[in-house]
């Protein structure tokens, strides 16, 4: 990967004036364009040099013949790393991100939809928050409830103060009081643990000595197996996906087709986010960084969010390759840290 020490200053200058000015226009850059919009007095016919060596280098490229140049995801991702200004969220924007987040009681899963469709709005992009990770949420409080013949209601609350329901499957039937014993259990033993945890206990349970625990016990366990075993769905909150197709890089039918497939399907998507679970603050993929090719013109900026300090998901804005990074990077940042405050709220 080239790094700004294999530039001089002047290459360096004019990479970045172009950068910026494609961001803004969204049309290839000239020699003569540049030579008005930087400052170091340059000469249009050293401009073409210094940008023929950029081309050689792979940091730029010519979309038609005789046209001006654009950058590569080469020189999107040097700009991003070495020669970006990110500039910070003005107050009166922070005021409204924690208006919006943080002002109402709302459920876990509003804010949550909330937050996609700020992202959304903001940057006139498409925004993506997936759903706190169920492995990682701690057990509030499960109650079972009897239903016909071996089907049992399972009740659990987590600590975001969300409700699941699911229906099990037991190998007899129960009565509500024997049902009434397992939840008892249950909750003395598996309230606060996280699901990965309490899975965990399961199997070592299911391993000890039967002689030494009561059947009570045993039915509790073989419930809990049953509610907890399976993993979880992924999933995310995709909002403003539409307004990729007013960018004329993505309105290419082909490209929009892969990429409403990709959402549709929301597997790529999922391991691309949860690539960015363990990472520190922002993270970027640009174009065919992504590693998925419905996503070769696209770029994705993402950053965790926490609930009690364990990073849950994943939050970020997905739009063409020409985006203000400098504006979206500190909004998604600041935007994944209210989320997590408000989830802490609820």
């Amino acid at each position: 990967m080239i790094s700004n020490q294999d530039l001089n200053e002047r290459s360096l200058y004019l990479l970045k004036t172009l950068v910026e000015r494609y961001i803004q226009d969204g049309q290839p850059v000239g020699s003569r364009v540049l030579s008005k919009d930087s400052s170091l007095k340059l000469s249009p016919a050293t401009i073409r040099n210094v940008m023929a060596d950029l081309e050689d280098m792979g940091l730029i490229h010519s979309p038609h013949t005789s046209a001006g140049r654009v950058p590569t995801v080469s020189g999107y991702r040097l700009f991003v790393n070495s020669l970006l200004t990110v500039k910070p969220l003005e107050s009166t924007e922070l005021d409204q991100l924690q208006s919006s987040l943080l002002a109402e009681v709302d459920e876990p899963g509003n804010v949550l939809s909330k937050a996609s469709r700020l992202l959304s709005d903001v940057t006139k992009m498409a925004g993506v928050v997936t759903l706190p990770r169920r492995e990682s949420v701690a057990l509030r409080h499960i109650e079972f409830l009897p239903m016909s013949n071996t089907r049992v209601l399972v009740i659990f609350v987590t600590d975001g103060q969300e409700v699941h329901n699911k229906i099990i499957h037991t190998d007899r039937p129960y009565s509500p009081a024997e049902l009434q014993q397992a939840a008892n259990y249950l909750n003395s033993v598996y309230a606060g643990r996280s699901v990965a945890k309490i899975r965990e206990l399961i199997l070592k349970d299911m391993e000890q000595d039967r002689s030494h625990v009561n059947q009570g016990m045993i039915d509790a366990v073989n419930m809990a197996k049953l509610t907890f075993s399976q993993q979880p769905q992924d999933d995310y909150v995709l909002s403003g996906e539409t307004n990729l197709m007013g960018f004329s890089e993505l309105s290419d039918m082909e490209r929009l087709k892969q990429l409403f497939e990709a959402f549709s399907q929301k597997r790529g998507v999922i391991h691309l986010l949860d690539q960015c679970l363990q990472a520190e603050g922002v993270q970027i993929f640009i174009g065919e960084e992504s590693g998925y090719r419905a996503f070769d013109h696209c770029s994705l900026v993402t950053s965790s969010y926490s609930i009690n300090d364990e990073v849950v998901g994943v939050l970020g804005v997905i739009g063409p390759t020409r985006m203000a990074y400098e504006k979206v990077i500190p909004f998604v940042d600041v935007t994944a840290k209210l989320l997590g405050a408000a989830l802490n709220s609820k």
